[in-house]
């Protein structure tokens, strides 16, 4: 089946490549959802001279004033206007209530400029203005009768309605060939948007919401990728460095290749210096990175990288080193996602370093923080089904650190890096432990490390005390008096 490019950026692929042509569709939803800037981004993308759009507005805008405000888009082209893209305003004909005057004036248009896609706003509006003085029956004949029209014409067209769910029941659904459900979301002072494809005949389309978003640019669709495994590693396979003196041969010869990390520790514990270091290594041997910052801006972080060299700031310019800035308090994890994947993409990266979980669930809109534990799921399982190593970091308090990462998510990484205060002889040190590395062996000791101007520096390990978990050891009876 032919499929139309839509123009929406995510769009075609939730609707798993484009919309069917000729088909016969419906994008419905409360006020302010994206309805008309949707379908008019999908009228400008498909319009050509020999086969035009066409945009008839019924009650509700007029033409003029909705044109007003969607000029201000980037999709819209004044020069189309007249030539690719032409608009028909039937409110005389719907304020009368009389359909077949409605249905005569989009046959003849239609007739005469012969377009490729029609879009009808808003035909719930018209529905409502004559079920008051006509029965049920009639008003399905007429949708049935446009429906076969639209049809027959050999194009493709989209009915604007503003329907509630219970309405899911009305004539005009059962003769749709897609529908497309758009939402709003408030949850205290955050409005998130979003999409969800209800019926698409002929193709096979992704199921759940989808973040829908408008710009300056107009709609785009954050798709809810499903995790897919593209790449996969083995048990002794490649291994990359962390950065770190010591670190790797701890870690039975580096992280493997792929895999997912989190580094868990308090505040102060040097959680950013362990993430930069990593980046560090992967930059000195001719890798790729992406780095997502989600509690300082990149100019602060690239500040605070100058202790490694000009490595960060050349990589940056070589664009092999990009830097995401995500701190909006409406992000989506779809959107989240889609920015990283880009990125990986664009300039190949190897390595991703999440900076930190902490932040990244405050820049969420809280919709989705209630279920944040399977985003993070689908966040660590898709950038690893991209063949990336990712490198998170997640602060836990000082007082519970018993706590791995705070988040209950040990099982969805593959390397637990556990961070700790501990104090001997009056002095506050620091202490890491490996706590897991699936199909690795690796050092089970508690080791010392230092934060110093040059980075991290691993120290020796804690021989002669015990219960060095409680951030208090005592003097093991094995080291003598």
């Amino acid at each position: 089946m032919p499929l139309l490019t839509t123009g929406v950026p995510g769009l075609d692929e939730v609707l798993g490549g484009g919309l069917p042509a000729l088909s016969f569709n419906l994008i419905a939803g409360g006020p302010g959802s994206g309805k008309t800037t949707m379908a008019m981004q999908m009228l400008f993308a498909t319009a050509t001279v020999d086969r035009p759009g066409l945009f008839i507005t019924l009650l509700g805008e007029t033409s003029l004033k909705m044109l007003r405000y969607q000029q201000c888009f980037d999709f819209f082209d004044p020069t189309a206007v007249g030539s690719r893209v032409h608009f028909l305003n039937l409110s005389e004909e719907a304020l009368d209530g009389d359909l077949d005057a409605v249905l005569a004036r989009i046959v003849h248009d239609v007739e005469t400029l012969r377009p490729g896609l029609v879009v009808v706003d808003s035909f719930r509006s018209l529905v409502r203005t004559a079920e008051h003085e006509m029965p049920d029956g009639q008003i399905e004949r007429f949708v049935q009768r446009l429906a076969l029209h639209l049809t027959t014409w050999n194009i493709t067209s989209i009915l604007i309605g503003e329907y509630q769910h219970q309405e899911l029941r009305n004539p005009v659904f059962t003769v749709a060939d897609g529908i497309f459900w758009l939402t709003q979301d408030v949850d205290r002072n955050s409005v998130v948007r979003k999409l969800q494809v209800v019926k698409s005949r002929g193709v096979q389309h992704m199921p759940g919401l989808h973040t829908l978003k408008i710009t300056a640019a107009g709609v785009q669709v954050f798709p809810r990728v499903p995790i897919q495994r593209t790449t996969t590693h083995t048990l002794g396979g490649p291994r990359l460095s962390s950065g770190i003196n010591g670190l790797d041969a701890l870690m039975g010869g580096g992280i493997p290749a792929g895999d997912s990390l989190v580094l868990a520790g308090p505040t102060g514990s040097g959680k950013t210096t362990f993430a930069m270091q990593f980046v560090l290594a992967g930059l000195l041997a001719g890798e790729s990175a992406v780095v997502a910052v989600f509690e300082e801006r990149p100019d602060v972080y690239l500040a605070r990288a100058a202790r490694f060299g000009p490595a960060f700031v050349d990589a940056v310019a070589s664009d092999r080193l990009r830097i995401i800035y995500l701190r909006p308090l409406d992000l989506s994890v779809d959107e989240t996602l889609q920015e990283i994947r880009e990125a990986v993409a664009a300039i190949g990266a190897s390595r991703v370093v999440i900076d930190s979980i902490n932040g990244f669930e405050m820049a969420l809109a809280p919709t989705f923080r209630e279920d944040f534990r399977e985003s993070l799921y689908r966040l660590i399982g898709t950038l690893t089904s991209l063949g990336v190593t990712m490198y998170s970091t997640v602060e836990i308090e000082a007082q519970d650190q018993a706590t791995l990462t705070g988040y209950r998510v040990s099982f969805l990484t593959d390397i637990i890096l556990s961070q700790r205060y501990v104090e001997i002889e009056g002095e506050l040190r620091k202490a890491l432990l490996i706590v897991k590395m699936r199909g690795s062996d690796h050092s089970r000791a508690f080791r010392l490390y230092e934060s110093t101007e040059a980075g991290i520096t691993m120290g020796e390990t804690f021989g002669e005390y015990d219960a060095i978990v409680t951030g208090v050891p005592k003097r093991s009876l094995r080291a003598g008096p």
